[in-house]
């Protein structure tokens, strides 16, 4: 898929694209809502302009709404930095997914797992799985090499079979 037909419109590749997305977004933000105005926020920078670059339109559109989510965690930081220097703050950290088992301790489990793992291999995962990137792709838009994303892949996948039991994961 190398560039958006002229009869595709935005709507289509949402529909299309929206839920992959907004399952990404998750993984780097502390709220649902939060990712959802990053989804949107991503979607418009990239159907403006990043869609005529050229490359890998799937790609690009990921990275777009990565690079929206990276932007809202620093505004958020400041932000947070300002309130503790005010107040002392609080800790604010929310679930990774949203579910209807919200007391559901294997979500919680596996929550706890994801976050134990280094970023850089987080990442990878997350645009892998949730993304649907290949390692080239992966590779590209993190400006590391295809076979340092596969491993990092590998190594979130092992880290992630050490922790959790297959009870973990199948309830």
């Amino acid at each position: 898929m190398a560039d958006i037909p002229d009869d595709e419109s935005w709507k289509d590749w949402f529909e299309r694209y929206g839920p992959k997305l907004l399952l990404c977004a998750r993984q780097w933000t502390r709220s649902l809502a939060d990712a959802e105005d990053v989804v949107q926020e991503g979607f418009v920078r990239f159907w403006r302009h990043q869609r005529q670059l050229g490359g890998e339109p799937q790609a690009l559109l990921f990275t777009s709404v990565r690079r929206a989510a990276f932007d809202l965690a620093r505004r958020n930081a400041r932000r947070s930095d300002r309130e503790e220097r005010s107040d002392g703050g609080g800790d604010g950290a929310e679930a990774l997914f949203e579910t209807p088992l919200a007391g559901d301790d294997r979500r919680q489990v596996i929550e706890a797992a994801l976050r134990r793992l280094p970023a850089e291999q987080r990442e990878v995962l997350t645009l892998k799985i949730w993304g649907d990137l290949t390692f080239e792709q992966i590779a590209i838009q993190l400006g590391i090499s295809p076979n340092t994303a596969a491993s990092r892949y590998r190594y979130a996948l092992g880290a992630l079979r050490d922790v959790l039991t297959p009870a973990d994961c199948h309830g």
